[in-house]
Order: structure tokens, then sequence, then C-alpha cells
């Protein structure tokens, strides 16, 4: 299988809005008319689907869901599909999609993350189309700081082309709250702080490269083993000198305490989802230590013998700034206590 970019997108093209997951309650609508204003304001037309309703944990029936999901990745006209978050049973629609005919179709632009993830992971692994683990749609009003790109600066690159990406080395503790300020777009970084290495020899630098895939840990973990998470073949997927020698994994918890990361990453290895690993990046988080076990305690108990560099507080999670990165896209990971920067290239 090959990996395959959907087109850049161009001012004037049509993207489609949906709830796969969670839908937007009536306190919240401000802040979608605000994001949605944003993506307008960028040039881009915009669709909003049915299946949005926020009263419940899911915005339709998985019928519902899983027919305008499909509908706006097999429609030519949308170029780009972002739900407004994430939410908790995405799974519920993967065996739902009809994959043979999303396989058939011209890539589409998929963007999201936390839940999200449930669906873009295997939409790369199954049809090999590229898709953008980034900032929902809810965020995209937020300004990136210095150094990070938004989902909007990815979907218009041009194919073979390449983004550089520094950590800002600062995030941010707490969330806002959309229905008190809806109309935010300034992300104030609080809190300083950078990558950080947590195997072996942590000042030692780290230069590797190789195809990125990857997700939130708890949406992804229940996949493992499955048809659906099997990144086998993207290590050896054709590509440029660049290539590099396997995959970049990267894995982020949203609120999991450390004895729950250590279990799904422990699953996730037994699964064969870190075998062609020449580097593992881990997201920032919000969840808990355990009494006897750390966050970095968990990740090393699980992944500490792949014999590869483990990166710890990369900004590709639920905590803010928000990094994206293109699941099937070539990565070149740099690593030193000075400055941690990731290239991506859409080949």
């Amino acid at each position: 299988m090959l990996v395959r970019f959907p087109r850049p997108l161009q001012p004037g093209d049509l993207v489609g809005v949906t709830s796969p997951s969670s839908g937007v309650p009536d306190a919240l609508r401000p802040r979608l008319e605000v994001a949605l204003t944003t993506v307008r304001a960028h040039g881009f037309e915009v669709e909003v689907g049915e299946c949005m309703d926020g009263r419940g944990h899911v915005s339709a029936t998985v019928e519902q869901r899983a027919a305008e999901l499909q509908r706006m990745l097999v429609d030519p006209r949308i170029r780009a599909v972002v739900p407004p978050w994430g939410g908790e049973t995405a799974i519920d629609l993967l065996a739902n999609l009809d994959w043979a005919e999303i396989s058939q179709a011209q890539p589409t632009w998929v963007v999201g993350f936390s839940d999200t993830a449930t669906l873009i992971t295997p939409l790369t692994l199954l049809t090999g189309w590229a898709t953008v683990h980034g900032n929902n749609l809810m965020d995209t009003p937020y300004a990136p700081p210095e150094g990070l790109l938004s989902w909007l600066d990815i979907v218009t690159l041009d194919l073979n082309s390449t983004c550089t990406q520094t950590s800002p080395r600062a995030w941010r503790e707490g969330f806002v709250d959309y229905v008190e300020h809806p109309a935010v777009d300034h992300l104030e970084l609080n809190q300083p702080g950078g990558w950080r290495r947590l195997d072996g020899d942590r000042d030692r630098e780290v230069d590797v490269t190789g195809r990125l895939i990857g997700g939130c840990l708890e949406t992804l973990s229940p996949l493992g083993g499955s048809r659906y998470l099997d990144p086998t073949w993207l290590a050896d997927a054709p590509g440029d000198e660049r290539g590099g020698d396997g995959l970049i994994v990267y894995v982020e918890a949203a609120e999991a305490d450390a004895f729950q990361v250590c279990r799904s990453l422990h699953g996730l290895r037994l699964a064969g989802f870190f075998d062609r690993a020449a580097a593992v990046l881990i997201g920032r988080t919000s969840g808990p230590d355990a009494d006897t076990l750390t966050q970095d305690e968990a990740v090393l108990d699980a992944l500490g013998t792949l014999g590869v560099p483990i990166l710890a507080d990369v900004e590709c999670g639920h905590v803010a700034p928000y990094l994206p990165l293109v699941n099937g896209a070539i990565a070149r990971v740099q690593h030193s206590p000075e400055a941690s920067t990731i290239s991506q290239t859409l080949a």
C-alpha cells in the first residue's frame, strides 16, 4: 500500500463539519460559530452536517453518524473533514463504515485528536490516506504559538513539501471555559517545560527519521491487535531517502492515571504496535501519577525494553499547545536539552 496525501486546500474549497462522536451542546454553540468563522476567514467554505446534537455522549445514532461521515469522506466537493472535538465512543463507527468505498475515493484531509484518533489512525492504516492528528475545530481560533503550526497550515501544504515545528518549551495548565469565553483566540502558555528524554542517557541527543503514526492512548489501545491498528506496512511504505528505518510512534493520554497508561502501553506493545518503532513520542498529559507508579515510570515499564529513544512531554495531546502530526508523513525528530524539533515531509 502507498501513503496517499490529499491535495492541498485552496481558497473556496469546502470543509465538512460533523460529529462522529460527541456533538456540541447549546451552551457551546457560540464557540462553534467562532470556530467556523475562523475557517471561513482562511478562505474556505463550510458545510455543517446534521450529526451535531450535544445533548448526549454521541451526536446521533451510529447509523446516522457513519452515513454522514461516509458521505463527507467520499464526496469530491469536500476537501477536509473536521469534527468539533472528540468524545468517548467513536469506536462504534469502525464496523459501520464502507472501507472499500473510502479506499477507492480521492483522499480527503481528516483532522482531529482525542476520540477522533479512533477514526483517523485506522483511516491511514486501512486506506493509506494521510490524516492530521491536530487541534480540533473548537480549538482552531487559537493562533498557534511561535514554533508550531495549525491544521489550517498543514492542509494547505504541497505534496513533497516539508514543514518544521519547534517546541515552544512552554505549555498551558488548565482549560479555557468556552461558555464564558467563546471568542478566545489567544493561548496563554503559563508553565515552562520542553521535551524530555526518558530512556538511557537523558542528555544524549536524538536524531531519528521514520513514518509517523499514533494517537490517543485511551481510544487506540482497545484496537490493539485488530485490523484497524496494524502499522506493519507503513514502516516499509515507499518514499524517498528521508524515509528512515521504521516508524515514529506517538501516543498521548487524555486523563488516564499511571496504572491505566502502563496497562494500555503494555497491551499495544504485545499487539505489535511498537515493533517497528524507531522512536516513541509521548504527549504531555494531565493524567495523575499513581501511589507507587509515576507517568514516566509507567512508560518505561511498558516500553523501556524497546531500545529506542523515548521522548516525553511532546505537545501532541490534550494539554495545550497543539502540535499537529500527519499520520503517514516522513518525520525527522531532533532533540537535545536545548531544543526539540520535528520536520514532516508529505512524501
